[in-house]
């Protein structure tokens, strides 16, 4: 049974850090494209940050980059998402994801299997 389970959301102030864990169950990470997407209150669910299957450099929203850093550990079988200097802005759901293309678009209909998220609070 194909399953993402996100953890490490939480509150944290302004300028603060955390890390945030996908651990995939049912399928390889490294087989797969990986992503980060967030929801915030009132607006759309957005593209954040991916590894592709192809490999290669991750990818990163404009919003995130300097800031977020996305890594995978295969053998974990775990997608990280380590955010720094976070503004209230970066508040929201942030959900996992996995796309068996080869070279992912991190289009939301994409994506072939979603975690079922975990908040991020940030506070000013």
């Amino acid at each position: 049974q194909v399953q993402l389970v996100e953890s490490g959301g939480g509150l944290v102030q302004a300028g603060g850090s955390l890390g945030l864990s996908c651990v995939a169950s049912g399928f390889s990470v490294s087989s797969y494209g990986m992503g980060w997407f967030r929801h915030a209150p009132g607006k759309e669910r957005e593209f954040v940050a991916g590894i592709r299957r192809s490999g290669g450099s991750p990818e990163y929203a404009d919003s995130v980059k300097g800031r977020f850093t996305i890594s995978r550990d295969n053998a974990k079988n775990t997608v990280y998402l380590q955010m720094n200097s976070l503004k209230p802005e970066d508040t929201a759901v942030y959900y996992c994801a996995a796309d068996r293309n080869m070279y992912s678009r991190w289009s939301l209909d994409g994506m072939d299997y979603w975690g079922k998220g975990t908040l991020v609070t940030v506070s000013s």
